[in-house]
């Protein structure tokens, strides 16, 4: 009897190891592919929100809604205007390396993306707010702002991970350089010693 529970006390620690593996795995693939879940919250959530918004959302009723546009009262530019800047901050991300993720083109991209459809949706925000509006038109609104907000926050997140890479790589780099050639001031410092 006493052998069966702590067998049955080491499965229920194993599995909780488990458990706990499993969070500290998914977390760190949080943090380290944050821009890539982000750029996929960002072309889906507004897609989503459009469609429960619009209830007889089709590839009809879409090229109804392009063809009849009016920036004053329709929404279907907030999920384009998402996936416009999702697809430029992807491309951008993808082809950037360390240095260029420090501080180049990367941030920069975002950066613009992001204020560029931060001030489109500011611009439109009172045309719409005017009419009367649903709870799903505010939260698409909101999505298209905080996803925006949180594009510069990743973006720049991950320049300051990079800047902090290149700069321990650039101490081990003058520290490797310094042991290839030999520790030249030490060597001239001994032979000044020996001289005296």
């Amino acid at each position: 009897m006493g052998l069966c529970k702590v067998e049955k006390a080491r499965r229920v620690l194993r599995a909780v190891k488990t458990l706990v593996f499993l969070i500290t795995m998914l977390a760190s693939l949080l943090l380290i592919s944050a821009p890539i879940i982000l750029v996929i919250t960002d072309t889906l959530l507004p897609s989503a929100l459009l469609s429960v918004s619009i209830p007889s959302l089709s590839v009809d009723t879409l090229s109804t809604h392009l063809k009849n546009y009016d920036f004053r009262y329709s929404l279907i530019d907030i999920p384009l205007i998402s996936i416009i800047r999702s697809v430029a901050i992807f491309c951008v991300y993808c082809l950037c390396d360390g240095p260029r993720l420090s501080r180049g083109p990367y941030l920069g991209i975002t950066l613009l993306c992001s204020v560029l459809s931060l001030v489109f949706v500011s611009i439109k925000a009172p045309y719409v707010f005017g009419a009367q509006v649903g709870l799903t038109e505010v939260a698409l609104f909101m999505s298209s702002i905080v996803l925006a907000v949180g594009h510069i926050v990743v973006a720049y997140r991950i320049s300051c991970r990079e800047r902090r890479k290149l700069l321990i790589y650039k101490i081990d780099i003058e520290a490797v350089s310094a042991c290839a050639k030999g520790f030249p001031t030490y060597n001239k410092l001994l032979q000044e010693v020996r001289v005296k």
